[in-house]
């Protein structure tokens, strides 16, 4: 049969055929069977296979301080101090997760990992692990709402690891598949975005939806840039020796690092870049407590914060150790910006200045700001809008992205006009820089009179 097989292989390359040749090709086939059949062979025990129905009673008065304030269920698959549950913050609409905390603590439970966000299951749904070492959350109906694709790949066991990590095990101890490889909006320590995997966390929707919201944390080959809606980049790294170096960046893992001159050592999203040694490093606050027990999310909001646990607390276990756009002040290590920078800082449409929302623009001029505040839209047809002028003024997209330019005013304006989509444009008169704005959200006062912002505005 192999010698056959080998013919074939041979014949469609049209490559001459020995008997040396078909020898090494049947042996080669051999090998891969007996690979092949000792891989279907590796099976999960009938001890260790699971299979657990979202039924039953729901976490006690105690057990509910949890963060979204769902209902949720238990399941009995832990590791101090994380463990698998399904939860709700809509009627009939679960998520499988994984919870962090204790209940002895007494503090907020937080929710580290989601395995079906935006397309829960409902009441009876399943959560199985069987001899064939996939793991498998069906709905009531049996549809099959999310799975490992596991199956006869060599699985022998299931675990969560102390630092959170879910990981079905090979014979050997090899990880064949691990939830560090599907993050959603939270990395735990240890774990990494990288560059061909998973590159990316994304924000929850709001505390009741849990879908995908509008926010990115996204590891690129020359940075770390936060954006809104995909496209509008309202923050990035600016790591220098990456652009030194010949490699580009291929992961950023969440760990523990030494500050150049200081004692402390620091939470850190720390860089690798291929072919380098160059590690470039994003801090984010000094170590306390036990920072394997810390984990960074990009929040609903669109901040970044750094989050840590402290064990055998009777309160006030979690710590929020770090936020990146905050009132705080930056120094030689940590840098923190603005909440001007944050795209719905101020709403659908204000004035931001030192992280405040201090008014609403008009036409008539700048009043004081409330959740109220809008642009009214201007419609498409050009003789139907017209500009006002905001001196001083930036778009949340301005800092971090180069616009195009140089350019003329002019120009920059007719490009906005043509553009129906275009609510407005900025422009930098000492540069020349022009930046179309297709949702206004915050804009920032800034010291630099040379920075305008021009918005649309219907005639009547």
């Amino acid at each position: 049969m192999y010698l056959l097989l080998a013919r074939k292989l041979y014949h469609n390359k049209q490559l001459p055929l020995t008997m040396a040749t078909a020898a090494s090709c049947s042996l080669f086939l051999m090998i891969l069977f007996c690979f092949l059949l000792f891989i279907s062979q590796a099976t999960v025990p009938p001890s260790d296979t699971f299979r657990y129905e979202n039924s039953g009673f729901f976490g006690d008065s105690v057990e509910r301080q949890t963060e979204y304030d769902p209902t949720y269920r238990s399941l009995p698959l832990f590791t101090t101090p994380f463990r698998l549950c399904f939860y709700n913050t809509t009627p009939n609409a679960y998520t499988l997760a994984l919870r962090m905390g204790v209940r002895s603590d007494r503090s907020l439970f937080r929710w580290v990992w989601d395995a079906n966000r935006g397309n829960p299951v409902r009441e009876n749904a399943t959560l199985s692990f069987g001899t064939d070492g996939n793991l498998v959350l069906a709905d009531v109906d049996g549809r099959i709402v999310w799975q490992t694709n596991t199956a006869n790949k060599g699985v022998v066991g299931f675990g969560i690891l102390p630092n959170g990590n879910i990981v079905l095990r090979d014979a050997k101890g090899n990880f064949v598949w691990q939830s560090f490889d599907s993050p959603t909006d939270t990395i735990l320590f240890g774990q990494s975005l990288r560059i061909g995997g998973p590159n990316k966390l994304v924000s929850r929707a709001s505390i009741t939806e849990n879908v995908n919201g509008v926010y990115s944390f996204v590891l690129e080959p020359k940075r770390l840039s936060l954006y809104y809606k995909t496209t509008m980049r309202y923050w990035s790294s600016s790591f220098t020796e990456v652009n030194k170096a010949t490699g580009d960046l291929v992961n950023a893992t969440l760990e523990i690092a030494e500050a150049e001159y200081s004692d402390g050592n620091y939470n850190a999203l720390r860089c690798r870049v291929a072919n380098s040694d160059v590690e470039p490093t994003l801090y984010l606050d000094t170590n306390r407590y036990n920072s394997t027990f810390s984990y960074l999310r990009l929040g609903i909001d669109g901040n970044i914060r750094l989050y840590s646990y402290r064990r055998n607390s009777n309160a006030a276990a979690w710590s929020l150790l770090f936020t990146w756009f905050n009132r705080g002040v930056s120094n030689d290590v940590v840098k923190i910006e603005d909440e001007c920078q944050l795209p719905y800082r101020c709403g659908e449409f204000g004035l931001c200045e030192d992280s405040q929302c201090v008014g609403c623009p008009s036409p008539k001029g700048v009043f004081a700001w409330s959740k109220d505040c809008a642009a009214k839209l201007p419609g498409c047809e050009a003789s139907g809008f017209r500009y006002y002028e905001l001196k001083g003024v930036d778009h949340f997209t301005v800092k971090y992205g180069s616009g195009t330019g140089p350019v003329n005013r002019k120009d920059c304006e007719s490009k906005c006009t043509k553009d129906c989509k275009c609510l407005g444009y900025f422009y930098h008169t000492d540069r020349s820089r022009c930046w179309i704005a297709y949702e206004l959200k915050t804009l920032t006062r800034v010291g630099n009179s040379t920075h305008m912002a021009y918005i649309k505005t219907p005639v009547r």
